[in-house]
């Protein structure tokens, strides 16, 4: 399957590794590291992670408080949002159009 990113996901993800670079270093290339694993994961069993409505579902992020969200299309993976747990739920919602 192809995996996919929303312009706002990437954006999220690309913020979110360098807050961590600047907080020590290296720690953003982990999270990266862990990111990479979970999306994967989510490759290898598409269906396997919680449902959250909406056809969307989230896989977390080992280590680290965020959670891919993501909806399946045919044959394709497409990241909604590289979320942050412990903001805002649901912020997201607007970009399932």
């Amino acid at each position: 399957m192809r995996v996919e990113f929303l312009e706002a996901a990437e954006a999220e993800l690309d913020e979110a590794f360098q807050w961590y670079e600047t907080q020590q270093p290296n720690l953003g290339v982990q999270f990266l590291t862990e990111f990479d694993a979970a999306i994967r994961r989510i490759v290898a069993f598409p269906k396997s992670y919680a449902l959250l409505g909406n056809e969307i579902r989230r896989c977390l992020v080992k280590r680290f408080p965020y959670g891919i969200l993501y909806g399946i299309d045919a044959d394709r993976i497409i990241i909604v949002a590289a979320a942050h747990l412990h903001r805002k739920p649901n912020y997201w919602l607007d970009r399932l159009d």
